[in-house]
């Protein structure tokens, strides 16, 4: 008597379509909660949409006058440039200072590492609006917390004007978004440290490698993959900065803090209240943001290879 074969339901599934099925919820969830909002911005910045259409119902199709306005205006020229200075300086600084930071972390004590990484993650628990009205207060002409260093240690007797100042606003705006987003590179820069054998330094010891060589030679290049995921991520969201902006200068002094994202803002929703062109700058913000990241993940990639 033949054997029978278990009962099945259905065909095998492949883990590829199996993979599939299982992320039609999360896949739903993300087409409501971001592909529509971001298909309807883009359907805004080909139309006229100020607070009479708004109250109409009714968006005239303009098609790429929006985009032709704000390219010739000058502030938004500006706002583009202050957003490249601002994300070339905190990316840059960051990067720098999270490697070196997770290099040290690395050579401590157990005990010691666990509090310093303690220690490390307070920045990222504060809330952005929060952290800017902090370093605000810092920054005070009259009682900020700076100056009276400066003046009890006896560097400066003349109080420091740190976010009024154009010359050093925009790096005071940088340095608190600095202080908030670095324990995240930190910790991806420590976990690919960990990831890294020993053997291979023990090997450079042996041919008689310093401590730089060791570094230049084998951790940096081991460091790459993870550069540039910190590349992508800290660049994208340094040219989306808002909330250190609107809490420590709101784009004072003048124009010396207008960045892209405080550019659409005030487009958008501060009189008179034109969404279409805030639409439209805000897309031009997501296209440079793509094209960056591409450009990142390709020559640093490349080199890997």
């Amino acid at each position: 008597m033949a054997r029978s074969e278990p009962f099945r339901f259905g065909r095998e599934r492949s883990p590829r379509v199996l993979g599939f099925v299982m992320n039609i919820p999360t896949l739903i969830t993300l087409s409501l909660v971001l592909a529509y909002p971001i298909f309807y911005a883009a359907y805004l910045s080909f139309h006229k949409v100020s607070l009479a259409e708004l109250r109409r119902g009714v968006y005239p199709f303009v098609g790429l006058a929006n985009y032709e306005r704000i390219f010739s205006d000058p502030l938004f020229r500006l706002s583009l440039k202050n957003t490249l200075i601002f994300t070339g300086f905190s990316v840059t600084v960051e990067i720098v200072l999270a490697i070196a930071i997770a290099l040290l972390i690395d050579q401590q004590h157990i005990w010691t590492s666990r509090v310093t990484k303690f220690l490390i993650l307070v920045p990222y628990a504060v809330p952005p609006i929060a952290n800017g009205l902090i370093w605000s207060f810092m920054y005070s002409f009259e009682y900020g917390f700076l100056n009276r260093i400066l003046y009890t240690t006896g560097i400066s007797h003349t109080a420091v004007n740190w976010s009024g100042d154009p010359s050093t606003a925009l790096i005071a705006v940088s340095i608190p978004y600095i202080w908030r987003t670095l324990p995240f590179a930190i910790l991806l820069s420590h976990a690919a440290l960990q990831g890294i054998s020993q053997d291979f330094y023990e090997a450079a010891s042996v041919d008689g490698a310093g401590a730089l060589q060791r570094f230049w030679h084998i951790t940096l290049p081991l460091l790459r993959p993870i550069i540039v995921v910190i590349l992508v991520l800290r660049t994208s969201f340094a040219f989306a900065v808002f909330d250190e902006v609107l809490a420590i200068t709101q784009g004072g002094p003048g124009d010396a803090t207008w960045v892209a994202s405080w550019y659409s803002y005030k487009k958008g929703f501060a009189p008179p209240f034109d969404i279409g062109a805030g639409a439209a700058s805000a897309y031009v913000l997501a296209m440079i943001i793509g094209l960056l990241a591409i450009s990142y993940g390709r020559l640093i990639y490349r080199r890997i290879q």
